[in-house]
């Protein structure tokens, strides 16, 4: 008997919580947009998986599109929709898979907002004031080591190797990786520890003064207020510093595999994007100072 698309969202939204592990918000992306689709397929009274076909599939991508979404949106929409019917196909929920030869909306992907080196320098080394410390260790860290927000927030002191100058990161899919840590950042952290202690291995690094686990609308207030002083970018979030690093990273020579491995991504042509970035960094510093531009 064919299973109720709620009843097959929910088996597959579980095996992304305990078998691979996703992060919450990523959990909570994919319950949102099949939530959205499974809605819809209600309204069609389309209630069950084997109900559906590619030129519904088609239907729902045309209702997407006038409700006038961006492209980007679109595509991860029908991502979320072809994992799906990937999961419901492997595991003979249905017989065929109707999103397989789905297309993506051509979209023309966005270059990363990046932040010169030598405004977050600025930034990091101007203010002397040690009330200030907390907000200068999370930007520290987010820019020296490369990290999402929620590497950050769940960083424990156990994570850093002091005389090896490493910090062990637990980034997506639970995916354990070794990151340098400067030596600037690395005095920013004793820095910090002096008025931050820890009791035992497992503290969370970074806490509030109230000693509780950062989180990640407070980080985003703060790098936000920070590079508020110092670049007028239109993106201010904490992802800008992570997209700072690695570019920063290729514009000074680093090797495109190592960047990836510091990043965490899993596939090379994630961390592409930011040889494009360089490039167009590059293109705009010659047509602002090449007198043949």
């Amino acid at each position: 008997m064919a299973e109720a698309i709620s009843q097959v969202i929910e088996k597959f939204l579980s095996q992304l919580t305990n078998i691979r592990r996703y992060s919450d918000n990523t959990i909570k992306a994919y319950r949102n947009d099949l939530s959205e689709f499974e809605n819809f397929c209600s309204e069609n009274s389309k209630l069950k998986l084997n109900e559906i076909t590619e030129k519904f599939l088609k239907k729902y991508l045309v209702n997407l599109s006038e409700k006038e979404l961006d492209k980007t949106s679109i595509s991860r929409k029908l991502s979320a929709i072809r994992s799906l019917f990937r999961f419901a196909f492997r595991n003979e929920l249905i017989e065929t898979n109707p999103a397989s030869t789905l297309p993506n909306p051509k979209t023309r992907r966005k270059l990363p907002s990046v932040v010169d080196s030598g405004s977050l320098e600025h930034l990091i080394e101007d203010n002397k004031n040690t009330s200030d410390i907390l907000e200068k260790i999370i930007i520290e860290l987010s820019y020296g080591c490369a990290l999402r927000v929620s590497e950050l927030c769940n960083l424990r002191y156990k994570d850093i190797d002091f005389e090896g100058s490493t910090i062990r990161i637990l980034g997506k899919g639970n995916k354990m990786r070794i990151v340098p840590l400067g030596s600037k950042s690395l005095r920013l952290l004793n820095s910090y520890l002096n008025e931050y202690p820890v009791t035992n291995q497992n503290d969370y690094l970074i806490r509030t003064s109230k000693n509780e686990k950062i989180y990640p609308r407070m980080v985003y207030r703060i790098v936000n207020r920070n590079l508020s002083k110092v670049t007028d970018v239109k993106n201010k979030s904490p992802h800008t510093l992570r997209h700072s690093a690695a570019t920063h990273m290729l514009d000074n020579g680093a090797d495109l595999i190592v960047v990836k491995e510091i990043l965490g991504h899993e596939n090379l042509s994630t961390t592409q994007i930011y040889t494009h970035v360089s490039i167009e960094r590059l293109k705009a510093t010659y047509k602002k100072s090449h007198p043949k531009s």
